[in-house]
């Protein structure tokens, strides 16, 4: 596998500068701070092959759906988050040629994502077709400590020569989506001002007027000496910003710090935009950078103490596990309920920026383990908001009852386009079920039931009724025409997964009713009387439970991940030529489907959710079956399976399958990393680290910890937050050491019990 990045623990480093690989550079050091992310691209001008990306949390664009041919029940729109104002930009001249590295000699280029303090760094040398080289130095970031603010500080030095030096600070609104269906620009203008040392830019997206304001501020130095300078302005549709042009004598620092607020009309009322942008803006320039960089840096600390992992004797793995973490923090803050976790984060426009079931699936159990539960909890609430629109997708695909959640959603509205994911990718529906049982599970907040929990379990549990039916021929209930996980196999009977998820989904409403009846009659029956809920469709449900049709393959005691299965022509994924790899961009989408080859996990994934109602040996044998057939071409694959490896002592398989989820788009494993990063399988790299190799699972309300330490490393450790308790677990081929950092604990130790008091540790 190529390294396009140079291993370091703390810092992804790129030595040199390689125009081929550009676009995969500019989402690792993509940055963002869960209200705007911003992609690694250059501030001054580049020609070469790029993908410009700004994006703002929550704005997002009802593109026109782009299909074949219309089917009833198709979505009106895709929707997307918007690549917004480039507010980075700068376009430097050295006497009058624009600085262009696509067009330049370009040596001693180094590019550091640091990840311990949250800035981008980059610095080069560019020698133009003038000949007269520059130096160039810049670092920027975007605050978590003042969401709507981002800073940069780029230095330019002339090597050998004197001239002019001609800055121009521009925000820049006439941008595009890469992945616009019908090549639509999708913001227009409302105002701009420009004076010299400052510029606004307020823009408004052509549907559902989403307002952002843009504002900028910045001082210019030369060898740390700040200047008075005279800016010409610039104006033209869309775009605005200063010129300012300076002599500069040979090894002459020049420096520019740009100071920028971006606001929306999704927390501040439209007249309000620019005074707000502007009050903000001040306040950060008044700070000054270094002030803010500091800022950054202590609250990055503060990130990093309730969620670093630690590996010692594999820098690789180090590496990896910190950038999926930085990542996740960078993404989601759980501060606005309105904002949930799209696959892709602020690092690319692929999958829209929407939310998938991937949230409830992997990211829950991080955000649960690594922040206060409210950050979990308001994952959930988002989709408590949206229920009645969810009841809205069932009925304009037929339904009678219950909710379908969408596949992909803004706002509870199904806008996706592939009717074999859209219509028949139901299993969402199980994961949603299932991340409330999680939530509950986890922090033991029963309470949330009767408040939210309820509404959706049932709900759904509707849903399921009316989706199923019943065979005559097999004397059972069926579900047919479906997906499940592995999307390499569509519109099939009985998926096992699908079918389990549902009816464990029917199986948890029917236990929270009998725990509601039992423990809050009160709000029981004032929930029962609000969602109608009859004593013949809880039997009704029971049934369905009793008789679901389930295939299995007896002879190999597996469960068939769908009717069928086994009539395909059994090949191994370590018997195909590697050329045909990866098969969705080597193989016929007819050859795919007509293989055996599996996507993802699917009945795996299914063991992963429910593994504490089977065996050891029933999960090993349908591991030992299906994980050789799978090609792991979901960024989501891997992590189930190195989780279940784990579990099932299969250390160097799990280690293997760590390696390729955490360095999943580090080193490019799937061929896609330029379309932006995997950021919710990146909750599933934690997954294995903490699930997997240290075993960290909750029984009966009891965390339980049995790790085991891969041999390719010295030791490991994790902080997670458990109810009341934050507890640093550190595994050595020796021992297991826990500190309790929050309230007594009662825990569970390789089958031992322990109660750890505050500020006490065990060693095991």
């Amino acid at each position: 596998m190529e390294r396009f990045f140079k291993v370091d623990p703390w810092n992804i480093i790129e030595e040199g500068f390689n125009r081929e690989s550009n676009e995969i550079a500019e989402s690792i050091f993509s940055i963002g701070n869960g209200y705007m992310g911003q992609r690694g691209n250059f501030e001054e001008s580049y020609s070469g092959k790029s993908l410009q990306g700004s994006y703002m949390a929550g704005i997002y664009y009802p593109d026109k759906t782009r299909v074949g041919w219309w089917k009833n029940g198709y979505p009106e729109y895709f929707a997307k988050v918007l690549n917004s104002t480039n507010w980075i930009g700068m376009e430097i001249k050295i006497d009058g040629d624009i600085l262009d590295i696509s067009k330049c000699e370009v040596r001693d280029f180094k590019r550091i994502l640091n990840m311990k303090e949250g800035y981008l760094y980059r610095s080069f040398t560019a020698r133009p077709q003038n000949g007269k080289e520059v130096k160039v130095e810049s670092k920027r970031f975007v605050s978590i400590v003042n969401k709507e603010i981002g800073a940069i500080s780029y230095t330019i030095t002339p090597v050998n020569f004197s001239g002019a030096i001609s800055i121009s600070p521009y925000l820049d609104g006439d941008i595009e989506n890469k992945d616009s269906n019908y090549d639509e620009k999708f913001w227009d203008e409302v105002s701009k001002k420009a004076v010299s040392g400052e510029a606004s830019l307020t823009i408004k997206t052509k549907k559902l007027d989403f307002y952002l304001c843009s504002s900028v501020k910045y001082d210019i130095f030369k060898d740390n000496v700040k200047l008075r300078y005279e800016a010409e302005k610039v104006e033209k549709e869309k775009f605005v910003g200063n010129i300012v042009t300076l002599k500069a004598g040979e090894n002459e620092e020049i420096t520019i710090v740009k100071y920028v607020s971006n606001v929306t009309s999704r927390d501040f009322k439209v007249e309000e935009l620019n005074a707000v942008g502007k009050e903000l803006l001040e306040r950060a320039y008044a700070k000054g950078f270094d002030k803010l960089i500091n800022e950054q840096a202590a609250a990055w600390e503060e990130k990093w103490k309730q969620s670093d992992i630690i590996i010692e004797g594999d820098t690789a793995a180090q590496q990896a596990i910190r950038f999926n973490i930085f990542q996740l923090n960078q993404t989601y803050t759980g501060e606005d309920d309105r904002l949930n976790i799209g696959p892709k984060g602020f690092t690319g426009e692929k999958y829209g920026g929407s939310t998938y079931w991937d949230t409830e699936a992997y990211c829950i159990p991080f955000y649960l383990a690594t922040a206060d539960e409210k950050i979990a909890k308001n994952l959930l609430i988002y989709r408590y908001k949206q229920l009645d629109k969810a009841k809205e997708n069932a009925r304009n695909l037929g339904y009678k009852k219950g909710a379908l959640y969408p596949m992909v959603t803004m706002n509870g509205e199904e806008c996706h386009n592939e009717w074999e994911i859209t219509f028949e990718e139901i299993h969402r529906n199980g994961a949603i079920a299932y991340a409330i049982y999680n939530y509950v599970n986890y922090t033991g907040d029963k309470a949330y039931l009767s408040e939210y929990g309820l509404d959706v379990l049932v709900e759904i549990s509707r849903f399921w009724e009316e989706r199923v039916n019943f065979s005559e021929a097999k004397n059972k209930y069926v579900m047919l025409g479906v997906t499940g996980p592995n999307e390499y196999e569509n519109n099939v009977n009985n998926n096992w997964y699908t079918n389990r998820i549902a009816c464990w989904t029917m199986e948890y409403t029917i236990e929270v009713i009998d725990y509601l009846k039992n423990n809050e009659p009160d709000k029981y029956r004032k929930l029962a009387t609000k969602l109608g809920i009859q004593q013949e469709e809880i039997e009704k449900w029971q049934d369905i439970i009793k008789n679901m049709y389930y295939p299995v393959e007896e002879k190999l005691g597996i469960f068939l991940q769908q009717e069928g299965y086994m009539d395909k022509e059994q090949i191994l994924v370590k018997d195909l030529d590697k050329e045909n790899l990866p098969l969705n961009q080597k193989w016929s989408w007819d050859r795919i489907l007509r293989s055996c080859f599996i996507k993802q996990a699917d009945a795996l994934q299914g063991l992963y959710f429910l593994q504490h109602k089977y065996d050891l040996a029933t999960i090993e044998r349908n591991f030992d079956f299906y994980e050789p057939r799978t090609v792991h071409e979901s960024s989501l694959s891997p992590c189930i399976h190195a989780i279940l490896a784990s579990k099932l002592g299969k250390k160097d398989k799990a280690y293997e399958l760590y390696l390729r989820t955490s360095r999943l788009d580090l080193d490019n494993y799937n061929n896609d990393t330029e379309d932006g990063c995997h950021i919710t399988s990146m909750a599933g790299t934690w997954l294995s680290i903490v699930e997997g190799f240290g075993g960290v699972k909750v029984i009966n309300g009891k965390l339980t910890v049995s790790p085991f330490i891969p041999q390719q490393w010295k030791a490991f450790s994790f902080k997670i937050t458990f109810r009341d308790s934050l507890l640093n677990i550190n595994i050595t081929n020796e021992n297991i050491i826990i500190t309790n950092e929050g309230k007594e604990i009662d825990l569970l130790v390789k089958d031992k019990d322990y109660t750890v008091k505050e500020g006490d540790k065990i060693s095991v």
